[in-house]
Order: C-alpha cells, then sequence, then structure tokens
C-alpha cells in the first residue's frame, strides 16, 4: 500500500513519478522578462522553447533548383516581355529580338521548373480549374496561362518574319500581362508563414521586379549594340541600384529575422549578388561605346538578379527552422499590433 496522503499543505508521503518536472532547470526569479500583471505587480514570464527544441513551422517542401531557378526565370520573361515591347515601339530591331526570344525561352524554363517541383504535369494543370484571387499560386498559375503563350507567339513572329499583325497583339499582351508575372511571385512567397519571407512581405515585390528589371537589361546589353542600347543603359543603371538597395532595405527591416539572411548559403548568394550586381552598375554606367565593358556588365547583372532569388530562397528554408524567428515576431506583433514602436 501507499503512504500517501493528502494533506492541506497538498501530497505527503507520493513518490513523483519520473517524468514529473523537478523545477531544477527553472531559475528562482522564472527565468523570462518581467512584466506588469493585471494588479499592477510585475512578474516574470517564461522564456521560450519550443517542444523539444523544434520547429515551429513545416519546413518548405520547394526544392532547389527548381523553386528559385522559377522564381528568377519568372521575372527575367516578365521584364524582358517589358522591354522587347518597348524596343519595337522605339525602332530596336535586335534587341525587340533578343529580349522577345530571353523572355520567351525563360517563361517556358520557368514552367519547366515550377512542374519538375510539383512532380507532374497534371498539378498544374488541375491549378486552372478554379481561379481564386486570394490565392497567389491560383492567380499565378493563370497569369502563367495567358503569358507564355502570348510572349512564345511574339517571340515566334519576330524569328520568322510571319504573321506580324498577330505578333503585334501578342506583343501588347505579353507586355500587359510582363509586370504582374514579374511581380506574383513575390506574393507567392510572401503569402507563407516562413518567416524570413513573411516578414519580408512589404518589400518583396518591390525587390522582385528591380531584380528582373535588371536581369532583362543584362540580356539586352549582352545582345544588342551599342547603337540600340541607350536608354537600356539607364533602365541597368537604376534596376540594379534598386535592387541592391531595396535587397539590404528588407533584411534590416526583417528584425531579428534578419539572421537568416545573414548565415548559411543565404549569406553567400547574396553577397555575391551584392557585388556582381554594384559591378555590373558601375560597368554599365561607364561602358560609353565599349561593346566589351557593356556585354560584361550584363552578364554581371543578370547572374546577380539570379543569386538574389537563391540567396532569398534559402533565408526563408534556414528560417523556417529556427523556431525563434516565428514566435518572436509574432509576439512583436501582439505588443505592438499597429506597428508604431
Amino acid at each position: 500500500m501507499s503512504d500517501a496522503r493528502i494533506t492541506p499543505d497538498g501530497l505527503e508521503g507520493g513518490r513523483p513519478g519520473r517524468e514529473a518536472t523537478t523545477g531544477a532547470d527553472v531559475p528562482p526569479d522564472g527565468g523570462g522578462p518581467r512584466t506588469k500583471g493585471r494588479n499592477g505587480r510585475s512578474r516574470k514570464e517564461p522564456e521560450f522553447r519550443s517542444y523539444y527544441d523544434l520547429p515551429v513551422i513545416n519546413k518548405p517542401v520547394w526544392a532547389s533548383p527548381d523553386i528559385p531557378g522559377y522564381l528568377f526565370l519568372g521575372g527575367l520573361a516578365g521584364a524582358g516581355a517589358l522591354v522587347g515591347a518597348a524596343a519595337q515601339a522605339t525602332g530596336r530591331p535586335v534587341l525587340r529580338k533578343a529580349s522577345k526570344v530571353a523572355a520567351a525561352s525563360a517563361s517556358h524554363l520557368s514552367l519547366l521548373a515550377l512542374i519538375h517541383d510539383l512532380g507532374r504535369r497534371g498539378r498544374f494543370l488541375n491549378m486552372l480549374r478554379v481561379f481564386k484571387v486570394t490565392s497567389p499560386m491560383s492567380v499565378g498559375s493563370w497569369l502563367l496561362a495567358g503569358f507564355v503563350p502570348a510572349v512564345s507567339v511574339a517571340a515566334l513572329s519576330d524569328v520568322t518574319g510571319r504573321l506580324r499583325s498577330l505578333g503585334t497583339v501578342a506583343t501588347a499582351g505579353s507586355a500587359l500581362l510582363g509586370g504582374p508575372v514579374a511581380a506574383y511571385t513575390a506574393a507567392l512567397i510572401s503569402d507563407t508563414a516562413v518567416p524570413a519571407w513573411h516578414e519580408g512581405h512589404r518589400w518583396m515585390p518591390f525587390v522582385f521586379v528591380s531584380s528582373g528589371v535588371s536581369a532583362a537589361a543584362g540580356v539586352g546589353l549582352m545582345a544588342a549594340p551599342v547603337a540600340e542600347t541607350g536608354p537600356l543603359v539607364r533602365l541597368a543603371v537604376g534596376g540594379g541600384a534598386a535592387e541592391v538597395a531595396l535587397t539590404k532595405t528588407m533584411e534590416r527591416r526583417a528584425g531579428v529575422v534578419k539572421e537568416a539572411y545573414e548565415t548559411g548559403p543565404a549569406k553567400r548568394f547574396l553577397r555575391t549578388a551584392e557585388l556582381l550586381t554594384a559591378g555590373g552598375v558601375l560597368l554599365a554606367a561607364s561602358a560609353g561605346r565599349s561593346r566589351a565593358r557593356a556585354a560584361v556588365a550584363g552578364a554581371a547583372l543578370l547572374a546577380g538578379s539570379a543569386l538574389t532569388r537563391f540567396g532569398i530562397f534559402h533565408a526563408g528554408l534556414a528560417s523556417a527552422e529556427d523556431p525563434r524567428y516565428t514566435v518572436v515576431p509574432q509576439r512583436a506583433r501582439l505588443e505592438d499590433p499597429d506597428g508604431t514602436r
């Protein structure tokens, strides 16, 4: 028989189970920050620790290089369609053709990367069964369904010289959809619980669009003669400078989650991207009539844009693994719901 008995002071004579909490790991003062209770007295909040220090959210199942490649190629395709339409309107034939072909190629590769990550073509087709305006994936699927045929017809007409009228209509259609195609992938990753992506939702669309513009301008600088790239140089300098500045701002405004951008593969990708893009901007601005310098600047801008997407992607993966990046921003939003502090 057990000698345990209940007394006014609690259980006496019993033995706690082996898994009972002994309190040995809890500091005497409670272990957490001091806060005000309802009665006005200060009290200690317990320090946060997740269950066995496991992540609070599931790590994204998206894989590299499929998804970061998809993010990069979509931006290049959308911005490239806009550059191609502008080149057609201003009488720049080499730039027009190069931009349209690059946009069409990037759109097909982007779609292939997405389908490869999904595993089966049928899964992409299933996303077209409904249109849900509140779902970035649904909106993006329909954007691609309209953009890819339009930009493909525009490029094919330009290369073959046939069906000019249809090609002009397709060029206008692809330019109309180009901006949303370049930007929607930012909404796609920001509208998730992944801390590094969600905390950057205010800046991510601007980062992606400027990065896409930088990449499309880089392709033009590599392919077109200097006589056709005057306005493109200004676009390359503006897009590249904006990409670097906005990415740094997004990292800085992410609070504690900025650490995910400053460690591991994300740091290597983003710092290399920053150097390449800044170098491309300087070379493009000083290229003058040098065809070789313009081409090197374009290649640097294109590579920098790609590495920016890879860095942001890997920052998201890293942030999902640390529960602190999920809980600390949530607590900050609860304490300051209006974001005034």
